[in-house]
């Protein structure tokens, strides 16, 4: 029997999900131009997504870089910093669900307070929502949350920005967010923990209820690190595409298909997910990897640090990477707009005034001999 309600919370456990279990009253609200129309054709990106990390952007308290502490990471604020930008298609954002069943948005799988001069760890997954909720600034007026603070580096930092918001629900995020922005959900969970699978079909439920109930047509896609998860709910639903996170080998972890680009396929093409995301340095030390992904009808995103540089984002362009996840939205979106265009626009330009030369900004070109040079140096490169 297939799954026609919108509560996913009917369905006990995955014992009783069948392999084409769909949700396929609701297959409209994903935008015009997408396909999940089967797991034979796979999900389709009309375009070079960019997508905004954790909003406009990750928190590193101890970068001197003041844009790491702009706003307050996966915070309404951020999102909605985010949404301002036309060119931006999508914010990822981290998902946990609280111990009452809430899903709330947060990344660390600890939170970490200060009181009287000592240092209180509590993990996310087992606060109430009112506990998560109270920590950092609050929305009600004259009333004063726990402080927030964040291990990083070894240290622990007070979790100071410039412009800082308080903790928000999933639930807050569809309705406060600008309508059009597309979500990149990561389901999030503990790389230390082996799940069990009610326990992950209980965390998933909860999630894709408020997804369900909330979403209307606004582009939805589901990521993870933990790959039963993303076996999982692909089982559960089949109305948004799931993509499967990884390291694409630059961390080696215990279950092996997290440990390489080539695991990741496999794992896709077994549950029938529709794309992967993976570090960038794991594509650049393995290009031979994106030829086979594509093969396979998969799509391919990326995320980390490199993606904050204009050059590496264009390479990816010219490699067939279908979108990426930065930090500097600003910065990364200005590049996009005038290095990836259609052919015959933004070709390199001498525009004469007066007795004056002035360079226009244009792409860069490469020829297959160029490129392919460029891929068989990188890895040896990104060996750092």
């Amino acid at each position: 029997m297939a799954l026609k309600a919108v509560h996913v919370s009917d369905v006990p456990n995955l014992d009783q999900v069948p392999e084409n279990a769909s949700l396929s009253l609701y297959s409209t609200r994903f935008p015009k131009g997408m396909d999940v129309s089967s797991i034979r054709t796979g999900f389709k990106v009309p375009k070079f997504l960019v997508i905004g990390h954790r909003g406009s952007g990750m928190n590193i308290l101890h970068s001197s870089d003041r844009r790491m502490k702009a706003l307050k990471e996966n915070s309404i604020l951020s999102f909605n910093a985010a949404a301002a930008n036309s060119s931006v298609d999508f914010i990822e954002f981290d998902v946990q669900v609280t111990k009452d069943d809430c899903p709330v948005i947060f990344h660390d799988d600890f939170i970490l307070s200060e009181d009287n001069g000592t240092i209180y760890e509590k993990r996310v997954t087992e606060l109430s929502l009112s506990e998560f909720l109270s920590y950092g600034p609050q929305r009600e007026p004259g009333k004063v949350g726990k402080s927030l603070l964040r291990k990083t580096g070894g240290k622990i930092l007070d979790w100071n920005v410039e412009s800082d918001d308080s903790l928000c629900t999933l639930e807050e995020a569809f309705e406060k967010v600008n309508p059009c922005l597309g979500f990149n959900i990561e389901f999030k969970f503990d790389n230390h923990i082996v799940y069990q699978q009610d326990h992950l079909t209980h965390v998933l439920q909860a999630i894709l209820k408020v997804v369900f109930e909330h979403a209307k047509d606004r582009p939805i896609i589901f990521s993870t690190f933990q790959p039963d998860a993303a076996l999982l709910v692909k089982k559960l639903q089949s109305t948004y595409p799931v993509f499967f996170l990884t390291d694409g080998g630059t961390q080696i972890f215990y279950d092996v298909r997290r440990n390489s680009l080539e695991e990741a396929i496999k794992l896709c093409l077994e549950g029938g997910l529709e794309g992967i995301v993976s570090e960038i340095k794991g594509v650049f030390r393995n290009p031979g990897a994106v030829p086979k992904i594509k093969e396979a009808n998969l799509s391919l995103m990326t995320y980390g640090k490199l993606n904050n540089v204009p050059e590496a984002v264009y390479l990816q362009h010219l490699m067939g990477v279908n979108g990426v996840i930065v930090d500097l939205v600003k910065e990364i979106t200005e590049a996009v707009s005038y290095m990836i265009k259609p052919s015959g626009e933004g070709e390199e330009k001498v525009v004469l005034e007066g007795e004056e030369k002035i360079q226009v900004k244009t792409k860069p070109q490469f020829s297959e001999m160029e490129l392919s040079f460029l891929l068989k140096l990188i890895p040896e490169l990104i060996q750092l």
